[in-house]
């Protein structure tokens, strides 16, 4: 998969890059003073801001468009102007071109003496958390962004790649590459996304799979939703579920997370692809969570079924871009958590028909730094039971269940793509109450599911692995 993700950078330096006007600088060390300064500046602004992206090594830079202008000695082009297709907005209104090309200088000078290889982390023989002690065991190695998990009943793990591939391993090893997977728009943030197997799978056999899927006429696209059967490590009797419309040419937001609840009904994700007023309209699927029958037909209590012009799938709207969906183990609440812009993400209770305000309230700001709004909240719009300021990235989300791990049993586990770990969030009489990191610098989690024998597994990228967590005494 190639990737070229968002630089994020402050509106303001400390100190500007040119402290001087031409006529005041008289000397040749006033000269190298106002030069160190302002790559001082921008170091500490690459980690401050650029690094959750990017990595503090510089390690998230990679696919053609990088290489492009890293050849071209000149990355201001793309600071300025951005690239939307793949997730990267403009930065022209934040800083002067010698600002950006301060920055440039800096990550073009700092790149040459650093590894662009993952480097796995070195994993303690025994992390002692708060309430549970565990040991680390890699499972899967050879990954890029693994993005979704499910288990078979033979104990076999099918893991989703975002670049379109589906893997099947068993013991440890690669055991196959399933075929039969359709052609994705792996554009930006969009790929092949979370798999899940119905709640019958034993009976029917039926696996779902959410996607980014290639507009018609091959210009943009947007999520997807299938189910097939697995026949000889090939999807066999493919039926489309769903398909989010609009399509749009932006690389960003997507969603999707699929979760199936007591009912049996498909609640998913879809993001708001980059356009904010999306959220707040009822004629598009973007930017909500949605309920479907395991085969695609609209339940008729959905909450706006017989609204005029709404999307009837739709069940709850005001997200921004939801990638974590679970139920909780004994209200059986839907829970989702979502991106934020710059601050700002969240964890939120889903409610039939609810309004998670979005952009119209925020807790977080533009990436270049410029006000959204100044509402926190507003009358018929939901508050977030937590939010991050600063944004952690919240991948995917899991509730601890079953007795392998009775410190956690009923907490969260929330992935973080920004700072690489695996944040415990406990929740109690529905407020969070305490919050731990694990797997600190372990890679960006990407994904944390529990098998149906108990055990947590965490999927991560750069490197692209998955580890399973083994309780001790």
């Amino acid at each position: 998969m190639k990737l070229f993700l968002i630089i994020g950078i402050p509106l303001f330096f400390i100190s500007r890059i040119f402290l001087f006007s031409p006529e005041s600088v008289t000397s040749e060390k006033q000269i190298r003073a106002a030069n160190n300064l302002s790559q001082a500046s921008a170091k500490d602004n690459f980690l401050k801001y650029c690094a959750g992206c990017h990595g503090t090594q510089m390690e998230r830079f990679a696919g053609n468009t990088w290489e492009a202008f890293k050849a071209g000695n000149d990355l201001t082009p793309v600071i300025k102007n951005g690239l939307p297709e793949l997730g990267m907005p403009s930065f022209d209104k934040a800083f002067s071109d010698a600002e950006m090309k301060a920055i440039s200088n800096y990550i073009l000078t700092e790149i040459k003496g650093r590894k662009q290889a993952p480097v796995a982390a070195k994993f303690p023989a025994v992390v002692r958390s708060k309430h549970q002690a565990f040991r680390i065991d890699t499972v899967a190695k050879g990954l890029d962004v693994p993005w979704g998990i499910a288990f078979l009943p033979d104990g076999d793990m099918l893991v989703t790649e975002r670049s379109g591939q589906l893997f099947r391993f068993s013991g440890g090893k690669l055991k196959a590459i399933i075929s039969g997977v359709p052609e994705v728009y792996a554009q930006g943030q969009g790929g092949l996304m979370d798999i899940v197997l119905h709640p019958k799978y034993q009976q029917n056999g039926w696996i779902y799979i959410s996607y980014s899927q290639k507009a018609p006429d091959g210009v943009g696209g947007n999520t997807a939703i299938f189910r097939a059967k697995l026949k000889d490590n090939k999807l066999a009797e493919q039926q489309e579920l769903f398909k989010a419309m609009p399509n749009s040419t932006k690389g960003v937001h997507f969603g999707c997370r699929m979760v199936f609840d007591d009912q049996g009904y498909l609640f998913f994700s879809v993001g708001e692809r980059g356009e904010m007023n999306n959220a707040q309209t009822l004629t598009n699927h973007c930017g909500k969570i949605h309920r479907i029958f395991d085969d695609g037909r609209i339940p008729p209590d959905n909450p706006f079924v017989n609204t005029p012009g709404a999307m009837p799938t739709i069940y709850s709207y005001g997200h921004r871009n939801p990638q974590g969906i679970d139920i909780h183990p004994v209200s059986r609440r839907i829970y989702n958590n979502e991106h934020g812009p710059r601050g700002g993400d969240e964890i939120n209770l889903v409610g039939k028909g609810n309004n998670y305000g979005w952009p119209v309230i925020t807790f977080g700001i533009n990436y270049d730094g410029t006000i959204i709004t100044k509402e926190t909240a507003k009358a018929g719009m939901e508050q977030p039971v937590f939010q991050w300021t600063p944004s952690i990235g919240p991948s995917s989300m899991k509730f601890v269940t079953g007795n392998r791990y009775p410190g956690w049993k009923g907490d969260i586990l929330n992935g973080s793509l920004s700072f690489k770990y695996l944040e415990r969030v406990r929740l109690e009489g529905g407020k969070v109450t305490g919050q731990e990191k694990l797997l600190e610098n372990a890679g960006r989690v990407r994904n944390v599911t529990i098998s149906p024998d108990g055990y947590i597994y965490v999927a991560v990228e750069n490197p692209g692995i998955i580890v399973k967590l083994i309780p001790v005494n």
